[in-house]
């Protein structure tokens, strides 16, 4: 009787069987007590305490399909049965979540209760049912790629998307989701929904080591924020995209340690074959059971757009789907670029000639990044107007960029994968437009990593109310504030580049972007100006970090200019004709 060989996860057999050798382990130790350090691990009773809000969430959610089923006039055995059920996904389901994390969550409701149900009486509930004061910062977005409510409930970040199961009148408790047939009859957002969770549960299931992909997921999750080459929507890999790369490393090496597998996934992912699609299972073109569907399964050769992916990254439940599709030449290279130096890095790292803390370095992009950037300025003067606005724009940067690519004289154009947004306090109607495309009116930078009131503009009480929960034109002591986001989009020349007209570019742009339905030109304005590095404001700055220096004017010696020392860094671009065209 033949006896069954080892279990193969993934596409291929694995690269390696090996087991970890004892300076491999040790080097694991090590990377966890770095991480440690850098805070990447949430205590015991603060992971608790996510676990009694979705608690909650979920008693809430049983109450919102009750109340929806009895007032359609079910009977009560129909409405005590209905069910409902809050399921998790992204980093909290994966299990590397940390301090501050949020948490994404989806409902999921039988047939009978639809999207308009879900808006109308879910804040309200949430409002009624939670703790006094937990629910705050309350927004539905009914118009997003996946409508969506966010909020805070005690203290932590709750992004809850909805999905209705078309074909089950109830939802039983001890439901999952791996079954294709859930999805019959799904609009495009529902099935969207569900997948998010569908994912997570199959990248969990398809790795052979879940502790050891967790510590090495956590390690690249952390070192590709620190890089600033996380976040899908601005063209870099987004929090799942990361996980099935470090999985299919997992997958090759099936027995090693989380030192190896970070080694091994920066020099693997430096040398892959791209556009050759990682996958962590063979694709699967049609639904398991045989249920028909109309839905686009990632598959290049039938659908020419697939095609076009760059760094193809395929999520492996079905309809699998391409996690990367918003990589471009230029966030490509610069994906490319920092592999290059993670595994540079590692390298030493794993011999000890470095230490952990080396690999997680920040960023140079404001500081030794570009001479030139492009700043992206959205505005408006309410900030429910913002809101929608600059998600608006910012879903449109990377078309930007792509555009810029083509430009003759640009080699690379490199957004940074954050807005950078602050409040503007202005008292005349001259002070509001120009509070539109520069600083000058300035009151507080809002954190990038937080939208807690307690961090805006000085504590002000009614700032703080109105950046909440505005939808009027904000008026403090008499001045009328203006809210930006602004996105910040390196330029590296080509060599010889003389000159540097982007008009075409940046009015493509700004007409995709104004051109949209809910624009209001009321309310909204967009500015795309040429900054040079040391004109950048002082808050894209971190603490230590040094302000690229304005160059010194030549000085005229009896009617000649000075020559420059050979240590000053010369432009690519005659100063008379620095000016970059955007108008």
């Amino acid at each position: 009787m033949a006896t069954a060989g080892p279990m193969q996860y993934g596409v291929t057999a694995p690269l390696s069987n090996a087991l970890p050798t004892d300076a491999e382990n040790q080097a694991s130790n090590d990377l966890i007590e770095e991480l440690k350090r850098q805070n990447n691990y949430e205590s015991t009773s603060d992971t608790n305490k996510r676990t009694v809000v979705l608690q909650s969430l979920q008693s809430i959610t049983e109450e919102f399909v009750r109340k929806v089923s009895r007032a359609q006039g079910l009977n009560e055995n129909l409405v005590k049965n209905a069910g409902g059920k809050i399921f998790t996904y992204g980093s909290f389901r994966l299990g590397v979540f940390g301090p501050g994390s949020d948490i994404d969550t989806l409902v999921v409701v039988p047939k009978h209760i639809t999207i308009n149900d879900y808006f109308e009486h879910f804040p309200d509930l949430l409002i009624k049912m939670a703790p006094a004061g937990a629910i705050t910062d309350l927004t539905p977005v009914t118009d997003s790629f996946v409508p969506i409510i966010k909020f805070e409930y005690s203290g932590i970040s709750i992004d809850l998307i909805f999905s209705r199961l078309a074909y089950l009148s109830q939802v039983p408790k001890d439901l999952t989701l791996a079954d294709d047939n859930l999805l019959k009859g799904l609009s495009e957002p529902e099935l969207r929904s569900l997948n998010g969770t569908r994912v997570t549960d199959d990248i969990l299931n398809l790795v052979p080591q879940k502790a050891i992909f967790r510590t090495a997921l956590r390690a690249i999750k952390l070192w590709a924020q620190r890089r600033a080459i996380y976040a899908n929507i601005m063209g870099f890999p987004g929090g799942v995209a990361w996980a099935m790369l470090v999985a299919r490393v997992c997958q090759l090496y099936p027995k090693a340690t989380s030192s190896t597998v970070v080694l091994k996934f920066f020099r693997i992912m430096e040398k892959w074959q791209w556009p050759t699609p990682v996958l962590l299972k063979p694709a699967q073109l049609t639904p398991k059971g045989g249920a028909q569907m109309n839905v686009r399964v990632w598959n290049p050769k039938v659908y020419h757009s697939d095609r076009n992916h760059l760094m193809p990254i395929i999520t492996p439940a079905y309809p699998s789907m391409c996690a990367t599709h918003n990589i471009t030449r230029s966030t490509q290279k610069i994906i490319c670029r920092e592999l290059r130096r993670g595994g540079e890095i590692t390298d030493k790292i794993m011999t000890g000639k470095n230490p952990w803390k080396d690999l997680f370095i920040k960023h140079t992009f404001f500081t030794q990044g570009y001479k030139y950037y492009l700043s992206v300025i959205a505005a408006s003067t309410t900030t429910n107007a913002q809101l929608i606005w600059a998600g608006w724009v910012e879903s449109k940067v990377r078309l930007l960029v792509a555009g810029l690519e083509d430009h003759e004289s640009i080699a690379l154009a490199h957004p940074f994968n954050k807005g950078f947004e602050r409040v503007h306090k202005c008292q005349s109607e001259e002070d509001v437009e120009k509070a539109k495309s520069n600083l000058e009116f300035q009151i507080k930078q809002i954190p990038t990593e937080t939208t807690d009131p307690a961090n805006l503009p000085n504590g002000d009480a009614i700032v703080n109310d109105q950046i909440a929960n505005g939808d009027e034109k904000s008026t403090v002591g008499g001045g009328t504030m203006v809210y930006t986001t602004t996105w910040y989009i390196g330029l590296e020349l080509q060599e010889g580049a003389k000159s540097l007209d982007l008009s075409w570019q940046v009015d493509n742009f700004k007409r995709l972007c104004m051109g949209w339905e809910k624009h209001d030109p009321e309310l909204n304005a967009l500015n795309v100006i040429h900054t040079k590095n040391y004109d950048l404001p002082e808050d894209v700055f971190g603490e230590g970090e040094i302000k690229p220096a304005r160059p010194q004017k030549r000085k005229v010696v009896h009617g000649a200019a000075r020559k420059r020392p050979a240590t000053e860094e010369s432009s690519t671009i005659p100063p008379k004709r620095q000016q970059t065209s955007v108008a």
